[in-house]
C-alpha cells in the first residue's frame, strides 16, 4: 500500500516561511503538492519529475522550491514570503508515469496517489 505522509505544516506570519516534507513509500515518476483554500477548489502548487523538471503556478513563482530526495522518496516544498492568500491544506501526491500534456499536470484525478494533508495558515 502507498503511503504519502506530509509535515512541515503550521501557523505563520504574513511574510514568514514554512518548508513542508513528504515522505512516500516507493519511487515516482512525478510527485509534487497540491493545496485547497477555504471554499476553493483544489490546486496544483508545483511538480517534480524524477529527471528534475519542475512546475510552479504563476502565484507562486519565485516564492515556492520544490525539491526530491530519489534515495530517501522524499519531496518538499519551501515556501518564502508567505501571503495569506496561501492558507490552505496542503496536499503531496504522486503519480507513476508522465503526463500527456501541461494542462493535463494540473488536473487533480491525474494523481494516482495522495497524503492526508497539512495545513498552513498565514495571519495579515
Amino acid at each position: 500500500q502507498v503511503r504519502l505522509v506530509e509535515s512541515g505544516g503550521g501557523l505563520v506570519q504574513a511574510g514568514g516561511s514554512l518548508r513542508l516534507s513528504c515522505a512516500v513509500s516507493g519511487n515516482f515518476y512525478l510527485m509534487g503538492w497540491f493545496r485547497r483554500g477555504p471554499g476553493k477548489e483544489r490546486e496544483v502548487v508545483a511538480t517534480i519529475s524524477r529527471g528534475g523538471k519542475t512546475l510552479y503556478r504563476d502565484s507562486v513563482k519565485g516564492r515556492f522550491t520544490i525539491s526530491r530526495d530519489g534515495a530517501k522518496n522524499t519531496v518538499d516544498l519551501q515556501m518564502n514570503t508567505l501571503a495569506p492568500e496561501d492558507t490552505a491544506v496542503y496536499y503531496c501526491v504522486a503519480r507513476s508515469t508522465t503526463l500527456a500534456s501541461l494542462r493535463a499536470y494540473y488536473a487533480a484525478g491525474n494523481y494516482q496517489h495522495w497524503g492526508q494533508g497539512t495545513q498552513v495558515t498565514v495571519s495579515s
